[in-house]
Parts: C-alpha cells; sequence; structure tokens
C-alpha cells in the first residue's frame, strides 16, 4: 500500500483508541498494534521515514487494514494480545509468548496465595490477567496487601501441620498485613472470603469490598476505636481510585456471541462480535437496506444474527444483544444486560457499529460509489485474467442457499451486468423438491430452474457463475450443469465463506485474489449483495405472513394454536415427539388429541 493510496483511507479512521490490523496481497494478517489515537498511529506508518529495517519490510508488503475501536487504551492493550494469540501474526514475534505478559495468580492450595507470574500453568490454579505491564501488577499487589490481610508466606498450611502447632505467626500477622492462619487464628472460610474480595479488586468490582469495609469502620468509630476507623478509611478511599476493568478480556466469561443494531433513513447496520474464552476474536459490521416501513428492530437483528452465526460458525451459546430477539435453537441464552461484562462489552460493538454508519454515510471506505463504464471494463479485464477465464465476464450470477432460522430453506441469485447490479435480473427462489435442509439438493435444484428457464426462453447465458459456499455446493451445482448439456458454456466457481478465496471444480487449492485489487472488491460486493439480498427475502416473508409451518396444516388447528405452540416448544420437531398429556398442558385436551393424532396416526 502507498502513501497516496492510504491517504484515501485515512479519513475513515477514528481518532479513538483501538487496535489496527495489516493484511498482505493474500490477506494473510502481518500485524496486531494498538493505539491511543488510531488514526496517528497508523498515518506514522505511511507519513514518516522509518529507520527500522522491520518496519520498513513490514510497510513494504502491507495491502490492508482494519481496526476495533475500544475505550480505552487499556483495553486495546488486551484485545491486541488476544488477538496475537488467536492469531499468531508473524511480525508479532515477540507478542507471541504468553509469558512476556504478567498474570496474578490465585494458587490451588490450602490457602492460597496470591502472587505475580508470567507463566501460565494448567494446575488448577486462577489466573487474573493479563496485565499492561510488571508496574502495574506490583502496584495492585501492593494495593490487595494494604487493605486485604492475605499470608505472602509458602508454608504448607494443610489442616495437619495446622493442628500439630508446626508453625508460628511472622512479622506480617503483627503488622495487621496477615491474620495467623499458620496458628490457626483464621478459618480456612475466613479467609476465602477476603479472596473473593481481591478477585473484586481485580475485577473493578469494589463495592462489595468497600461495603464491607465502610461496616467495619462504622463498627470501630461507634467502639470509639477512631484511629483503627481512620486507617480503614484510607483503605477505603485507595481502592475508589483503582480502575483497571476490562471490556475486552474476562477470563471467567463463557464464549459468548455480541450483536446489536443501527439504523437511519435507508440502512439497518449489524455489528457482529465472537468472543472465545474472554477474547473477540471477530468483529464485523455489515449493511442491510431498509425494505419495509416501520419494520421492527428486532425482527431484522433476529435475521441478520442467525446468518451471520451460520456463515462464522459460531459455537456459542449466548448472546448478547441489545433487545429481545427470537432464536429457533432452545439452547441459545438470549441475554440483554444491563450492567457489568456484557454490558460494556455491547457498547464496545454499539461503538464499532457507529463508526462503521458514520464511515458509510461520509463514503470513505474501499467500496466508493459506482463506477464509470470504461471502469467496470477495466475491473472485469482484471477479473478475467485472475481467474483465467475464456471470455470476458460481462455478465456474472452469483448464487446462495440460506434458511430461516434452521427451516424453510430459499435461495437467492443476483446478476451484475458490466460490474454492475443488474437489479431486475435478481431471483428469488423456494425450494420445491428438497424435504428438510439439505445445501447441496437445494443448490442443485436453484441452478437447473434457473438455467433450464435461461434455455427455454433463449436467454443469454453468463460467463462467469459464484456459488457462495463450499466445494459440496459447488459440485452439487455442477451435476445441474452437466445435466442440462452446459458444460463448458459458461465457468462456475465456488467462493468460501470465510475467507474470500475462489476454487474450480475438481481443485483442490483454491485461488486467493489480491486483497487490494478491484476484482477481488468486485466479488466481495458480489458476495455481500447476494446475502442482503437472501436476508431480505427472508424479512419478506415474515412481514407478509407467508411463511407457513406444518401445524397450519392440521385441520382444525389455526395460526394462533400454532403460534402458541411454537412460541412453548420451538420447533415442529419438538413438538412431533410429545405426548397428548404435554400437548394438553398448552392447548387443552380436545386440540391436543386432534394434533397428536396427526402426527401418531398409526
Amino acid at each position: 500500500m502507498t502513501k497516496e493510496e492510504f491517504s484515501k483511507i485515512a479519513p475513515s479512521i477514528p481518532h479513538q483508541p483501538g487496535c489496527y490490523k495489516y493484511y498482505d496481497k493474500n490477506k494473510e494478517l502481518l500485524y496486531v498494534g494498538k493505539a491511543k489515537d488510531l488514526r496517528k498511529r497508523v498515518s506514522s506508518y505511511f507519513n514518516k521515514n522509518l529507520d527500522n529495517f522491520k518496519t520498513r519490510k513490514l510497510v513494504s508488503v502491507i495491502a490492508a487494514l482494519d481496526f476495533t475501536v475500544t475505550d480505552t487504551e487499556h483495553d486495546a492493550f488486551l484485545l491486541e494480545n488476544s488477538l496475537i494469540k488467536h492469531h499468531q501474526p508473524r511480525f508479532n514475534i515477540t507478542l507471541k509468548d504468553d509469558k512476556s505478559y504478567p498474570f496474578i495468580v490465585i494458587k490451588k492450595e490450602n490457602f492460597p496465595r496470591v502472587f505475580f507470574t508470567r507463566r501460565v500453568i494448567k494446575d488448577g490454579s486462577e489466573y487474573l490477567g493479563p496485565f499492561t505491564g510488571l508496574g502495574r501488577v506490583r502496584e495492585l499487589l501492593e494495593l490487595i496487601k494494604q487493605n486485604i490481610p492475605l499470608r505472602t508466606c509458602n508454608l504448607n498450611l494443610t489442616p495437619y501441620n495446622i493442628s500439630k502447632g508446626k508453625f508460628k505467626v511472622c512479622l506480617e500477622y503483627h503488622l495487621g498485613n496477615c491474620k495467623g492462619p499458620c496458628e490457626g487464628l483464621q478459618t480456612e472460610e475466613e479467609y476465602k472470603l477476603n479472596l473473593q474480595q481481591v478477585r473484586h479488586v481485580l475485577k473493578g468490582n469494589i463495592n462489595d469490598v468497600i461495603k464491607d469495609l465502610k461496616a467495619e469502620m462504622n463498627a470501630l468509630a461507634a467502639d470509639l476505636q477512631f484511629e483503627k476507623a481512620q486507617v480503614v478509611k484510607k483503605k477505603i478511599e485507595s481502592l475508589l481510585t483503582y480502575q483497571s476493568k476490562s471490556t475486552v478480556v474476562n477470563p471467567r466469561m463463557e464464549n459468548v456471541d455480541v450483536a446489536c443494531i443501527l439504523s437511519d433513513e435507508g440502512h439497518f447496520y449489524v455489528h457482529y462480535m465472537m468472543v472465545n474464552d474472554g477474547s473477540v476474536i471477530h468483529s464485523n459490521t455489515v449493511q442491510i437496506e431498509k425494505q419495509i416501513e416501520d419494520e421492527e428492530d428486532a425482527d431484522v437483528l433476529s435475521l441478520a444474527l442467525a446468518n451471520l452465526m451460520e456463515k462464522h460458525n459460531s459455537l456459542a451459546r449466548e448472546v448478547i444483544v441489545p433487545l429481545e430477539v427470537d432464536v429457533m435453537d432452545p439452547q441459545i441464552k438470549v441475554t440483554v444486560p444491563k450492567a457489568g461484562d456484557k454490558r460494556q462489552l455491547l457498547d464496545l460493538s454499539i461503538k464499532n457499529a457507529h463508526i462503521f454508519m458514520q464511515d458509510v454515510k461520509k463514503k470513505n471506505t474501499l467500496l466508493l460509489g459506482e463506477k464509470s463504464k470504461e471502469q467496470s471494463m477495466q475491473v472485469l479485464e482484471e477479473l478475467q485474467e485472475a481467474l483465467q477465464l475464456s471470455a470476458l465476464p460481462t455478465h456474472i450470477e452469483c448464487f446462495d442457499n440460506s434458511n430461516f432460522q434452521g427451516a424453510y430453506p430459499v435461495a437467492a441469485m443476483v446478476c451484475f451486468k458490466n460490474g454492475l447490479a443488474a437489479n431486475k435480473e435478481y431471483r428469488h427462489y423456494h425450494i420445491k423438491t428438497v424435504e428438510g435442509i439439505n445445501d447441496f439438493a437445494s443448490m442443485s435444484e436453484v441452478v437447473y430452474r434457473r438455467y433450464k428457464r435461461l434455455m427455454d426462453e433463449k436467454q443469454p447465458l453468463p460467463q462467469l457463475v459464484i456459488i457462495d459456499g463450499g466445494k459440496g455446493q459447488l459440485g452439487a451445482a455442477m451435476q445441474s450443469i452437466e445435466k442440462l448439456g452446459l458444460t463448458g458454456r459458461m465457468t462456475l466457481v465456488g467462493l468460501a465463506k470465510r475467507e474470500e478465496s475462489l476454487f474450480f471444480p475438481g481443485d483442490t487449492e483454491p485461488i486467493q485474489l489480491s486483497f487490494d485489487t478491484q476484482a477481488h472488491l468486485l466479488i466481495r460486493r458480489i458476495r455481500d449483495e447476494v446475502h442482503r439480498f437472501g436476508i431480505t427475502f427472508h424479512r419478506q416473508i415474515r412481514s407478509k405472513g407467508t411463511i407457513k409451518n406444518e401445524l397450519e396444516e392440521i385441520p382444525g388447528i389455526g395460526e394462533s394454536t400454532a403460534t402458541m405452540l411454537l412460541k412453548e416448544f420451538r420447533s415442529v420437531k419438538n413438538i412431533k415427539t410429545l405426548t397428548e398429556r404435554e400437548l394438553t398442558r398448552v392447548i387443552g385436551a380436545s386440540k391436543a388429541h386432534v394434533v397428536w393424532t396427526y402426527f401418531n396416526p398409526s
């Protein structure tokens, strides 16, 4: 990326703290960095004379960049750390080893010690961190020592050793920094309460600790022990100055997905984050065109979330969202947080959605407006050369299968002519010949229907057909092409969902277009358009009430009864397994008998 190319992107980078990521032409992640001011930090790579050889080498191979906004510079550090650990970029050599980062460990032992370490050992101990530096860790440990009495010795404080009187209290006990568990002067239950206070302090949840200290201070004051009360008061003041809570990394948080939705006059913007093992590993925002007046945010977010979780192969069992949404999988928990770690993750998602929406409005992204006819032809020639096509791809069609949160399979096809969207040629498909969810068979059906119709109507065929999906879907599409006798008359390629790689039938290795090329941007635009068109189809179906379920086909069962059953049992599949008594509890005996008899005719 040259200085001139970067100058076109620079206005879209905000003056906010966060992490930036550099990619090469093959879209390989080269480097992850953090910054207090993203635009200033990233600009320094391209606008200054670089003395360091490694940095010059890095800049020479940068083809694209990405960024994620955080609340504070400290949060940016933690996000940087988690991204490096997950992706292992080759220019972050010094940051790949966990040993370079300090943690505070609560050791798994009798009367656990709390101390600093750079080594994370899977011995059952609890590790809190990582932290931004050794000085910060020592400051925290000193804060804990001054306010929460814990042992610092390495004695083996087993119940047997304590009962035998093998140990004597040390100077720390007389200084008030330890309550003498070595002589049995403190029970394990009391010590565990102190450890819980340590966890609260390190996570920033200091209210409970302060509440306990205030109660102690008031008791001392009531007993006229004002000097001791003053010591406790100083502890409270020192705790109130502690601010180290992170919204990016929480080592005790389960794997979750986070999503939010914003909107303007013409579009919805859905931001999606994947949080694995307490670390943000993926962040993405999609733009969805408004099609229906007064459409509910919850409906759009529900559909977009289901689509994004499927596209990114999410394994999360919980989604954090700003409002209640429907998820068809009953094992996925929907959380609308009001405060705490999850609320701050949601706020971070909303912040990134705002940044994306502002960038779109300013048109300072890589996809800027419509191109002239001459520019479009240049892009198509670039694509023809990259894919070694025999003809200029002036007519491109792209197919995508999807289903309505696990049911009602449909498909979408978009058409681009001369590099521009040909909206009148777009097509939606209800799957007619396939029972259940079968992406391969569904793709085979819609490809057959599309080109059988074009042949019957003597319409021109596209030069390039893109199948959005894996090799199985591409193979299924090729079966239909062979059945129609169209082999060799058009080129079919598969588009990998996550890597944006293209592969031909029978190839073992995909083709990766250079990340900064206009041909790659055109492929991305076509892919995004077929996703948008498919999601729009689902929304239109729902808004018009054209989706029917098997329950409504039962004589005597209407829409309200079907809705009641689905709300209670989540899916028709679940309802088929119920007993008549279980159905009676929800819809009454007479209707329950009708439903049960329908599904159990024998």
